[in-house]
């Protein structure tokens, strides 16, 4: 079990760009598609951090930088205390027994033509765990996921998403890693089965003090699950905090157009929704300025076109990127 209150994960000020003019050649007029800009957070061992956005925000791409599935354009990467973002393949191997990843699709993420158990010994045996061990860790975790030993005689086919999405983080679990990334792990699922494999997450990090960062489109979920989270939009952190503090003390007009767009909870509940309105700003060579702009009903001339807002202190471990926050 990981020891709480260190931090495990550091991101400073990371970029990264995809380039959409075709060629070898980078001309001065190259278009860039801005996905992550100058993004900056800490995770704490034990924490479940929760990235929120849109579709096309960026979040997806903060997690495949962070785990060096991607590299970035510029900006640090720390794991444990040691820098990653420059490491080669060679010095990376070593570090991606303690950096596992849970998928969206758990279907895609199994090998078709081999069994669930064909599958885990595989992993067994490309990180060298001795067999003997690795047998009675495999068992220990399809019962700590509370299915039975049979689905390790099954192919990925037989099974339900449920099923299979619990068989990916028990994957992810067999290598003993120190840091899990999911992305979307229960979106592509029913909403009965959602709970369980959230309240699983809510388990590993009580009985295993697992670090997760958890990205999601659904406040609901995010709220459910993470200690802290940050909001993204267009590849920029517009807010941050402790959940429960950012919930209760919305700052960014952005967080608050996303609780607002929430469904009802409960039949009866009276909720007034706000839709958002103007054109979302182009993510290609971005101009100076707020990007939430075009669709903020708190827009001024000049400030908020001008000057791109920072993230600034406005409460306990609360930070905001806005020129005219809702409060502080």
């Amino acid at each position: 079990m990981q020891a709480a209150g260190e931090n495990l994960v550091v991101v400073k000020n990371i970029k990264k760009y995809f380039r959409l003019d075709k060629g070898r050649i980078i001309r001065a007029n190259a278009r860039y598609l801005h996905a992550v800009d100058f993004v900056s957070f800490n995770i704490r061992k034990g924490e479940i951090f929760g990235i929120i956005g849109e579709s096309g925000s960026g979040k997806s791409t903060i997690g495949r930088c962070i785990i060096r599935l991607l590299d970035i354009d510029s900006g640090e990467v720390y794991f444990d205390g040691k820098k990653i973002s420059d490491l080669g393949p060679r010095e990376l191997k070593a570090y991606r027994k303690d950096m596992q990843m849970v998928f969206q699709n758990p279907l895609a993420s199994f090998n078709p033509k081999m069994t669930i158990g064909q599958t885990y010994r595989e992993i067994a045996k490309v990180y060298k765990i001795p067999k003997q061990e690795s047998e009675k860790r495999i068992h220990e975790l399809i019962e700590y996921i509370n299915l039975t030993d049979d689905v390790l005689t099954r192919l990925p086919k037989e099974l339900s998403g449920g099923q299979l999405q619990r068989l990916a983080i028990a994957r992810a679990l067999l290598v003993e890693p120190k840091f899990i990334l999911a992305d979307e792990p229960v979106s592509a699922l029913d909403v009965s089965v959602q709970a369980q494999i959230l309240n699983l997450m809510i388990d590993l990090k009580k009985e295993k003090g697992q670090t997760i960062l958890f990205i999601s489109h659904d406040l609901t979920v995010v709220r459910h699950v993470c200690d802290k989270v940050a909001v993204v939009y267009l590849g920029t952190i517009v807010e941050m905090g402790p959940t429960a503090e950012v919930y209760k003390n919305v700052a960014h007009p952005y967080t608050q157009a996303l609780i607002d767009a929430k469904p009802k909870e409960h039949p009866l509940e009276y909720k007034a929704h706000k839709l958002l309105e103007g054109e979302i700003s182009s993510a290609v060579n971005v101009k100076e300025g707020c990007r939430f702009r075009e669709r903020c009903s708190r827009f001024k001339e000049g400030l908020c076109s001008e000057r791109t807002p920072k993230l600034k202190k406005i409460g306990p471990d609360h930070y905001v990127a806005c020129h005219y926050p809702l409060i502080g």
